[in-house]
């Protein structure tokens, strides 16, 4: 789904970013600094993010500004996909977040779906790796890529952490109300593809 206005957002944020980085010149980081709450005003016009949430992001970001890595992790069992409720807006999702600085995507994704579901799992394959601009999500601040790693269970029980509050496996026409901004209807439905077809190849775009 294209949203012009988020493009020219994020774009401009990227760029204001990259001056405040770079620039010496006490008028030069004056406008950077302008540009980027510009690019605050208009995402929390056409967000439901305060103003002062969305700066607060921004004032964290330093340095030459890249997508941010989101890894989402997909077990099946008895046809069906595990997922996760998440405490910020009561919707399901595929256990799962950013990426932490020090760990692999493998062991980054092990450690969500143990902190998040309370199974233990390993690692079998990457499925997918998506520019979350080519998918209808909603609005939000930053670009992400999402990665889907295809994981099996080998021990542990559903158990509920400290982001989530319930832990359950759906099948695929039987979907529960989906946390958007972390994983869409149509993500899902390709994931049971791979379970129908285990020798598809990795979905890239």
């Amino acid at each position: 789904m294209s949203y012009q206005w988020l493009d020219w957002a994020k774009r401009i944020q990227a760029l204001a970013q990259a001056g405040l980085e770079f620039s010496k010149d006490i008028y030069d980081i004056e406008r950077f600094e302008e540009l980027r709450n510009i690019s605050a005003e208009i995402m929390a016009v056409h967000t439901d993010l305060e103003m002062d949430k969305i700066k607060e992001l921004f004032a964290n970001e330093s340095g030459y500004q890249t997508p941010k890595v989101d890894i989402r992790g997909v077990v099946f069992k008895d046809d069906k996909i595990l997922m996760v409720r998440e405490n910020y807006d009561d919707k399901w999702s595929l256990p799962g977040g950013f990426c932490d600085i020090g760990l692999s995507p493998s062991e980054n994704i092990v450690k969500e779906i143990k902190e998040e579901s309370g199974f233990d799992v390993r690692v079998f394959r990457l499925l997918a790796l998506l520019d979350s601009n080519h998918h209808p999500h909603p609005p939000q601040p930053y670009h992400y890529y999402k990665i889907f790693v295809q994981c099996g269970i080998i021990g542990g029980e559903a158990n509920i952490g400290m982001e989530t509050n319930d832990v359950q496996f759906f099948s695929e026409n039987h979907l529960p109300l989906l946390s958007l901004n972390r994983n869409t209807e149509s993500q899902i439905k390709m994931l049971f593809e791979f379970l129908r077809d285990p020798q598809n190849q990795v979905v890239l775009d």
